[in-house]
């Protein structure tokens, strides 16, 4: 494959190199405290917000296994790129406003707000440990697999520490404003270089959706998957994916990091509804070309190689290095965001409190130092990942462990007033523990649920667990819950004497509707 490459494409891809090393050296001269590091100097606008939001979220594996589901098994796991619009407009309507308004820094922060530190710090020790060991080193060793099917003579330990130096280097000098200007121009190039392939694709086709549509099997553009489907069974469709949506987009700090560093609770605003326009692409520039694939290519085998084999049959010289470019960018952007975000949970949660009267100066010093360490950590980790095999695949089930107490936390506790301190110290181990029990049935075969219903189910537990908890303990004191929780006028706040093509409403209330014609289209 490596002979199809030609040295036009490699210009291309270093030309990217450039671009990005000189963002973060021009963005970097201008960071100096730790707000510029971790929130970007909180002067992000709605355009960055919405670029980031999709590059930081889209990795190698995404474009990889999307393509690869299409033209195996079918688009359904396209679902969980284009109903991410649900979650992020309920975050637009009601918990932004709530996070900005606390002035937090964490998202762990606003849980030691709303209940108390014991749920902070396990909140976030388990957010640094998956972002390093999961996000972080899978994105750098799933990247170098990647890049390895393009150039076989690449070393996997020596490309996991190339990425993950050059994604650090950047984060750590040049913080979060770095992060999201560096993935504004991943986003484009992503875009723009996938949406050529598809076209290229469409075109070998005949531009016949008939043709693509009857040669594939049965049932392959369709999202309901019976309730036996190993990739999502249609429970899982309606219960496990808006619940872990709900998790990623509304309380992943790496996801939402961005939004807090934002100019004001408009540009918030607009920026998460942009992104949520943004994931709708995938469906088009990602999934669609592995579906198109199977009456073009007939003799792949694997389809981890429907990527790979496109983009090298299908692509002329220089367009191939642009969309290898932009999977590059969906490695780069991923570690970038995942390196900030554990740094920044690092240094506010656990070293500030120690050290009350730390200067921004050295908060911005501890942040570096952070990066530097977790960018070794994950590099040094991810080529141990081999050794794993399928044990990686059941790491990834690991979050429905952790994100059903956490879901009820946030999602509950923003409704439910009476909701305390110790019922959300109970949720978090009960809700844990069950999690881990059903994980532990479900790899022996005990318990053979899916994992996206296993999380609906352990949501409602957790749910009895948080009301019942708190009903019998003393209720938080009012004073304390006031701007914490969900009041009237909150879904309007900001939108005061705003025209209606700048009010985010009108955008949130379309994006819906796109969702919704989607999900029928495909039922």
């Amino acid at each position: 494959m490596n002979d199809l490459i030609s040295s036009i494409d490699l210009i291309v891809i270093a030309v990217y190199f450039c671009i990005v090393f000189i963002i973060g050296f021009v963005v970097a001269r201008k960071t100096e405290s730790g707000e510029d590091l971790f929130l970007g100097g909180r002067t992000l606008t709605w355009g960055v917000i919405g670029f980031s939001l999709f590059a930081s979220n889209i990795s190698s594996t995404t474009m990889i296994g999307l393509t690869g589901a299409a033209y195996s098994s079918g688009i359904v796991q396209s679902v969980y790129e284009w109903i991410s619009g649900i979650p992020l407009i309920i975050a637009a309507f009601i918990f932004i406003p709530l996070y900005l308004k606390s002035q937090i820094t964490t998202i762990p922060e606003f849980l030691n707000l709303r209940y108390d530190r014991r749920s902070q710090v396990f909140f976030s020790a388990i957010t640094i440990i998956t972002s390093v060991i999961v996000d972080t080193a899978g994105g750098l060793y799933a990247g170098a697999l990647v890049l390895k099917t393009f150039f076989p003579d690449l070393i996997i330990w020596q490309t996991c520490f190339v990425l993950a130096v050059i994604a650090g280097l950047y984060t750590a000098f040049g913080g979060l404003k770095a992060v999201v200007y560096t993935d504004t121009l991943q986003a484009i190039v992503l875009i723009v270089g996938s949406s050529i392939l598809t076209y290229i694709m469409f075109e070998k086709i005949d531009f016949s959706l008939e043709r693509m549509i009857s040669s594939a099997p049965e049932g392959h553009f369709s999202i309901i998957k019976p309730i036996d489907d190993e990739t999502l069974p249609w429970p899982g469709l309606f219960l496990g994916v808006p619940l872990l949506g709900f998790w990623y987009w509304s309380t992943n700090q790496y996801i939402v990091q961005r939004v807090l560093g934002s100019k004001n609770i408009k540009h918030a605003r607009w920026g998460l509804i942009f992104g949520g326009f943004l994931k709708l692409i995938p469906l088009f520039i990602m999934v669609v070309p592995g579906a198109m694939a199977i009456s073009i290519y007939t003799d792949i085998q694997n389809p981890d190689m429907v990527f790979p084999t496109i983009v090298l049959r299908a692509l002329p010289v220089g367009l191939v290095g642009l969309v290898l470019a932009g999977l590059i960018s969906a490695i780069m952007s991923t570690v970038d965001s995942t390196l900030n975000s554990a740094s920044t949970l690092i240094v506010i949660d656990f070293i500030k409190p120690k050290k009350p009267n730390i200067t921004s100066k050295e908060v911005a010093k501890y942040g570096r130092i952070t990066t530097f360490v977790l960018m070794l950590i994950a590099a040094a980790w991810a080529p141990m990942i081999v050794n794993f095999g399928g044990i990686w695949i059941y790491l990834q089930q690991m979050f429905t462990i952790f994100v059903p107490p956490i879901v009820v936390l946030f999602l509950l506790g923003v409704f439910y007033k009476r909701g305390n301190a110790e019922g959300a110290f109970w949720t978090l181990v009960i809700g844990v523990s069950m999690g881990i029990l059903l994980f532990i049935l479900e790899q022996y075969g005990f318990w053979p649920i899916h994992f996206t219903i296993n999380a609906g189910i352990v949501v409602a537990l957790s749910s009895i667990v948080f009301v019942v908890v708190s009903r019998m303990t003393k209720p938080p004191p009012q004073e304390k819950i006031t701007n914490l929780t969900y009041s009237k006028g909150l879904i309007d706040a900001g939108n005061e004497n705003m025209p209606w093509y700048k009010n985010y409403k009108y955008y949130a209330y379309l994006l819906f509707v796109c969702i919704g014609v989607l999900f029928v289209l495909l039922f």
